[in-house]
């Protein structure tokens, strides 16, 4: 049995999945790319000139901006935490809740 729902497209909780699924999709799209142009970069790099390998300094840097994006479209944060997010989302409204009861006394 299949549930239908409506989904509005206007909802911010539409608009945060969407976003989240472009991140994702940016950062595939971004390791597809790496996994192509490395191994390129190495053949290029090992055929003209084995006496010396600059591949190395692409593939660490390419490398350490994948592992940023890949943090930032999964949502991992090891300095943060993973619901850090969500708890000072919470502080704020918390704080604005509690300025607007002040401001009615």
């Amino acid at each position: 049995m299949e549930v239908a729902m409506e989904i509005d497209k206007n909802s911010i909780v539409y608009k945060k999945a969407k976003k989240k699924a472009q991140e994702i999709r940016s950062f595939y799209i971004n390791l597809a790319c790496y996994c192509t142009v490395i191994p390129v970069l190495v053949f290029i790099n090992l055929y003209f000139t084995p006496e010396y390998y600059w591949f190395v300094f692409s593939m660490l840097g390419w490398g350490l901006g994948l592992f940023f994006h890949a943090m930032g479209a999964f949502g991992w944060s090891p300095f943060l935490g993973k619901d850090w997010e969500q708890r000072k989302l919470q502080q704020f409204i918390d704080e604005e809740k509690n300025k607007q009861q002040h401001n009615k006394s």
